[in-house]
C-alpha cells in the first residue's frame, strides 16, 4: 500500500507514467537533500585528484591511500549508525548527525595542505557518509510499497545523481572560468550547499519510524503486524549472507573513479580544468538510467540487474584501459561506468531491504553497504600499490581479469534472492 505523510503538505505524490505505486513525498524530500549534500561532496571530490596531484604534488600511492578512505572508512560507523537506527526506531535523526560531520568537515578543507590534514578531514565526512546513508534508505524504503522499491531507490538516486552532476559542473565553472585554478571558492560553495541539505533535513523531513509504523500496516495484509525488537540473530540467514559475500567479492575489484579519469585524463591529453566534466559524463548517464534501472529490478528481479551492473563496469574498464583511445571510447567509459552506478547502487539497498526482518532493515542495508566500502577500500589500497609497481595500464588489466572472474561466481552466490525478496 501507499504510505502517506499526512501532517507534512510538502509530500507531494508523484506518479509515473503507466505504474500503479506513488513515489511517496518523504522519497522526494529525501532525494532533495541528497542532491543539495552531493553537489557539495562531488564539486569537492570533482577537483580532489588534480587538487592532491598536481597542486600538492603527492604521489599516484598517498591518492590511492586517501582515495582508499574515501571509498572505505565510512564502513566503520555504517552497521553502528544501523543498529542505532534500528534501536531507536529514529532513522532520520542519526542521518541527521551524519550529514552535519560531513558539513563541518567542510570547514576545515580550506586550510589543509598536508596528507595528514586532508586525511583527517576526508575520514570525517566518509564518517558522516557510513552514519547516514543506511538510516536514509531506511527512510525511503518506510515510506515506500514492497513492488515498487527499485523505482522508489531510482528516483531517490535520480535526484541524488542531480546534484552529483551539479557539483562537477560548478567545480568547473569555478576553476576553469571564473577563478582559474582557485580551488579553495570550490570549497566555500562546497560548504554553503552542505549547510542548506543539513537544514532541510531537518525542518522538513518527516521523522519516520519504521517499527511503530509496523504496528499499523503492513504491505501484505490489512492486519496489524506485531512489533519486533531488533536482534542480530535475525541477520542470521543465508539469503543475506549470499548477499552480503557477493557483494564483498565484487567490491574488491572496483577501481575507484578517479583513477579511471586520471588515466582517461593522461591518455587523451587532457587539460586539468576539463577534469571535473569527466565527473559529469558519469554522473550524467547515471541520472538517465537510475529510474529506468530501476523499474527494470522490479519488473525483472534486482539481483540479475545488480549483476548486470557488474557487467557494465567490465565494460567500461575495457574502455579505459584498452589500446584505442579517443573521445568516443573515453564517452563510452563514462557511460558504462554511470550504468554500473545506476544498476547497482540503489538496487542493492533494496535488495538487503527485503532479505532482512523489518526490526532490522536499517542495520542490514548497512552491513550490505559496509561489505561493499570495506572491500573497496582494501581495492583502492591495493590499486594504488598496482599503478606505482606495474603502471597504470596493466594494474587496469590486472583488475579487469579479475573482475571478470568474479562476476560469475558473484552471479551464482545471488541466485534465489529475488524469489526470497517477492
Amino acid at each position: 500500500m501507499y504510505v502517506t505523510v499526512r501532517d507534512r503538505p510538502t509530500a507531494a505524490r508523484l506518479r509515473s507514467p503507466g505504474l500503479t505505486h506513488r513515489v511517496a513525498g518523504t522519497v522526494v524530500l529525501l532525494g532533495i537533500v541528497s542532491m543539495l549534500t552531493d553537489i557539495s561532496s562531488e564539486s569537492v571530490n570533482a577537483v580532489l585528484p588534480i587538487y592532491l596531484t598536481s597542486i600538492l604534488g603527492m604521489s599516484a600511492l598517498a591518492y590511492g591511500f586517501i582515495d582508499g578512505i574515501y571509498q572505505g572508512v565510512s564502513a566503520l560507523v555504517r552497521i553502528a549508525g544501523g543498529w542505532i537506527a534500528d534501536r531507536s526506531d529514529h532513522p532520520k535523526w542519526v542521518a541527521v548527525v551524519g550529514y552535519l560531520a560531513s558539513a563541518i568537515s567542510r570547514v576545515f578543507l580550506l586550510p589543509a595542505t598536508t596528507f595528514a590534514a586532508i586525511t583527517s578531514i576526508i575520514t570525517v565526512d566518509r564518517l558522516g557518509k557510513g552514519l547516514r546513508t543506511a538510516p536514509r534508505d531506511a527512510l525511503i524504503a518506510a515510506s515506500s510499497p514492497s513492488a515498487g522499491l527499485g523505482r522508489a531507490f531510482g528516483v531517490h538516486r535520480a535526484l541524488d545523481t542531480l546534484g552529483a552532476l551539479i557539483g562537477p559542473l560548478m567545480a568547473f565553472a569555478i576553476i576553469g572560468l571564473a577563478v582559474p585554478n582557485d580551488y579553495h571558492v570550490v570549497f566555500v560553495a562546497s560548504l554553503a550547499f552542505a549547510i542548506i541539505g543539513v537544514a532541510l533535513l531537518i525542518l522538513i523531513v518527516p521523522d519516520l519510524r519504521p517499527r511503530r509504523r509496523q504496528g499499523r500496516t503492513s504491505d501484505n495484509s490489512a492486519a496489524p503486524a506485531q512489533i519486533t525488537r531488533p536482534s542480530w540473530r535475525h541477520l542470521r540467514n543465508p539469503q543475506f549472507c549470499h548477499l552480503l559475500f557477493a557483494a564483498a567479492l565484487l567490491g574488491l575489484f572496483t577501481i575507484g573513479d578517479g583513477f579511471l579519469y586520471l588515466e582517461l585524463t593522461e591518455r587523451d591529453s587532457l587539460a586539468t580544468k576539463y577534469f571535473p566534466l569527466l565527473y559529469v559524463g558519469t554522473n550524467f548517464a547515471y541520472l538517465a538510467l537510475a529510474i529506468p534501472f530501476g523499474r527494470l529490478a522490479d519488473r525483472i528481479g534486482r539481483a540479475r540487474v545488480f549483476v548486470g551492473g557488474q557487467v557494465m563496469l567490465l565494460v567500461a574498464y575495457l574502455c579505459a584501459g584498452g589500446p584505442i583511445g579517443g573521445p568516443a571510447i573515453s564517452i563510452g567509459c563514462l557511460v558504462f561506468l554511470g550504468a554500473y552506478y545506476a544498476a547497482t547502487d540503489g538496487v542493492l539497498s533494496a535488495i538487503a531491504s527485503k532479505v532482512t526482518p523489518l526490526s532490522v532493515r536499517t542495520s542490514g542495508i548497512a552491513t550490505a553497504q559496509t561489505a561493499v566500502a570495506a572491500a573497496r577500500f582494501a581495492s583502492s589500497l591495493g590499486f594504488g600499490l598496482m599503478w606505482a609497481e606495474l603502471g597504470r595500464i596493466n594494474a587496469i588489466w590486472l583488475v579487469t581479469g579479475l573482475l571478470a572472474l568474479a562476476i560469475p561466481i558473484a552471479a551464482l552466490m545471488m541466485r534465489g534472492l529475488d524469489r526470497t525478496a517477492a
